[in-house]
């Protein structure tokens, strides 16, 4: 039987984002360019010129992607921490105070509203409404996730080493996709080479490990990288993603 979150708890995750916000944008993964084109291909318009706002911005991994891309981005976080390190990292792309379910945004003002690994933070009966008012006629949602391929092996193993470390512990809510609006999903497969503490430091920076205690995710990281430095003994793994998008016009 699956167990849901309480609001509690789910406050509790989002938040512990401030804390880790340099952690966070440090090591997190971006997104491959093929995401940008595959937005570009359903929204049917070109980033280039487009008012984009990017909420749940983080530390503007995406808004920075974004506005390479030749788009106009606002960023919307209502983290202090995340926000503050928005600002540091991205000094040229504004920042406004808010969340996907009350926007400071006026109404039809957007070409396109992103939400990179975010929109599972959102009460849909809540943001869909609010998608639905900032966004211009034509605009576009687009929801995105990255997601470590898992029909890689030592990707899979350590997945369910995470899974069993985590048996007790109620997960956030599914990536439901509101059946109000029509999406389109496409999926980019990409990898990037990287330390192997990075890897474990993306890893860290999720916030189930982020709320876990630093005395059993000490534990869990010191046995990681014991067993990874046996596979890769040099220091260096490659990490595969699968990224989903979810495209829906107005």
């Amino acid at each position: 039987m699956t167990t849901s979150p309480s609001d509690d708890h789910v406050r509790a995750r989002a938040r512990s984002f401030d804390a880790a916000a340099v952690l966070y944008g440090a090591n997190r993964p971006g997104y491959p360019a093929e995401l940008f084109d595959a937005v570009e291909e359903l929204a049917g318009r070109p980033l280039d010129g487009a008012r984009v706002a990017d909420v749940g911005a983080g530390t503007g991994i995406a808004s920075a992607l974004l506005e390479a891309r030749g788009a106009r981005v606002v960023g919307v976080e209502p983290g202090d921490g995340m926000a503050a390190e928005f600002r540091r990292a991205r000094p040229g792309i504004p920042l406004v105070r808010g969340d996907g379910d009350r926007l400071p945004l006026a109404d039809g003002s957007v070409d396109l509203l992103t939400y990179a690994q975010a929109w599972h933070w959102t009460d849909p009966a809540r943001s869909v409404p609010e998608a639905r008012r900032v966004l211009r006629p034509g605009g576009a949602l687009a929801l995105w996730w990255n997601d470590l391929d898992v029909s890689v092996p030592w990707i899979d193993a350590q997945d369910r080493r995470v899974a069993a470390l985590f048996s007790a512990e109620p997960g956030i809510a599914p990536r439901g996709l509101p059946a109000e609006l029509p999406f389109t999903t496409r999926e980019v497969r990409w990898s990037r080479r990287i330390p192997l503490d990075t890897h474990l430091a993306n890893l860290a920076s999720h916030s189930a490990f982020l709320v876990l205690g630093p005395g059993v995710a000490g534990e869990f990281f010191d046995a990681e990288r014991a067993l990874l430095l046996g596979r890769f003994p040099d220091g260096t793994v490659t990490e595969e993603y699968v990224t989903t998008l979810c495209l829906a016009r107005t």
